[in-house]
Order: structure tokens, then C-alpha cells, then sequence
């Protein structure tokens, strides 16, 4: 059973205009990159966004962990 807050309809329409630029940015950078680098990209730029980091600050950290559009643990 879900807690109730998961099915308040703000929350859905929260969460979901806050993901979908990342979503648009990720289907583009998977037309320059590969599916799994794309969404890599983009689960870490929400995570930290999550975190507390502002959309722009968060893409620009994890721009920076690019080499050669890849990422390396």
C-alpha cells in the first residue's frame, strides 16, 4: 500500500515539470552521445539536484566528471 502522499495530484504534477526539461535535455544528448551516457548525465544531474543544488550548478558539476564524453568511476 502506498502512503497517501504518493497519490496527491500536486505532487505528480511537481515532480513531473521539474523532471521533464532534464528529460528533453537527456533524449538530445543521447542523439550526440549513447542512451546509457544520456541518462547517466541526467540520473546525477537530478540526483543532486535532490541534494539541494540548483539545476544550473548541478549540470555544471556533472559536466565537469566528463572526460572524452565519458564517465569514469
Amino acid at each position: 500500500m502506498y502512503p497517501p502522499y504518493a497519490t496527491s495530484y500536486y505532487l505528480k504534477q511537481e515532480t513531473l515539470s521539474k523532471v521533464n526539461p532534464w528529460v528533453q535535455y537527456g533524449l538530445n544528448e543521447a542523439q550526440k552521445t549513447s542512451i546509457p551516457h544520456a541518462m547517466m548525465e541526467v540520473a546525477a544531474i537530478t540526483y543532486l539536484m535532490g541534494k539541494g543544488y540548483d539545476p544550473r550548478t548541478a549540470r555544471q558539476i556533472v559536466e565537469s566528471w566528463e572526460v572524452n564524453e565519458m564517465f569514469y568511476l
